[in-house]
């Protein structure tokens, strides 16, 4: 992962020369919530950054190809007690690869594909949970260390080089799997279910990108 990372840096003054590569730096914020925790809601704020090149893949420049080496943070926060009050990120080397096509007449891209993450750092936060209404199995909050997500993207123009991007990513295969979660069932007295849940993780990117 790191000589892949290493190997764009490198390649980006080569592709600035380049007539049909495009090399950009990003930045930005994440938006994302983990399917499947019992907490919805985009309200887990995290950061996005790195280098990706963009490459044409016909002489009309209407399809291209990129690829990317981000650091990106996803995670869940909830501001309720249900299930939990409070929050956790997990740090995340991306490396998507999108095909995009250029809008001949406006000139938006619009782009879909796959990324694959790599954990860099497991959960860190505080929850906070209610006994009476619920148990979670806290005993063992390891995610997996690989997470394949589907892309889709959309840029636009903003100023010369200076590009805007809408990102949205889902987890193909779980980031963890098994985990029990027992409520007290609306209705019926004290009375307890227990379900057995895998994670997903569900995000949004807002990024500036400046192409050179």
């Amino acid at each position: 992962m790191k000589k892949l990372i290493l190997t764009l840096l490198l390649l980006l003054p080569l592709a600035m020369q380049a007539q049909r590569i495009h090399a950009y730096v990003t930045t930005g914020v994440t938006l994302s919530q983990i399917d499947g925790d019992a907490a919805g809601g985009f309200h887990a704020v995290g950061n996005v950054s790195g280098v990706g090149a963009l490459t044409a893949l016909d002489r009309n420049y209407r399809w291209g190809l990129s690829v990317e080496a981000l650091f990106l943070q996803r995670g869940a926060y909830n501001n309720s007690i249900e299930p939990y009050r409070g929050g956790f990120k997990l740090n995340y080397v991306d490396i998507p690869v999108i095909f995009h096509y250029q809008d001949p007449n406006g000139g938006m891209l619009l782009g879909v594909g796959l990324a694959y993450g790599r954990l860099v750092r497991q959960p860190h936060g505080t929850l906070e949970f209610n006994p009476l209404a619920s148990i979670p199995d806290t005993s063992d909050l390891t995610f997996l260390k690989n997470d394949l997500t589907a892309v889709a993207d959309f840029r636009f123009t903003v100023w010369r080089g200076l590009q805007f991007s809408v990102r949205w990513q889902y987890s193909l295969l779980p980031i963890k799997k098994g985990w029990r979660y027992r409520y007290v069932v609306p209705g019926h007295g004290n009375a307890w279910a227990e379900e057995t849940w895998d994670f997903y993780n569900h995000s949004l990117s807002l990024r500036l990108l400046y192409q050179f």
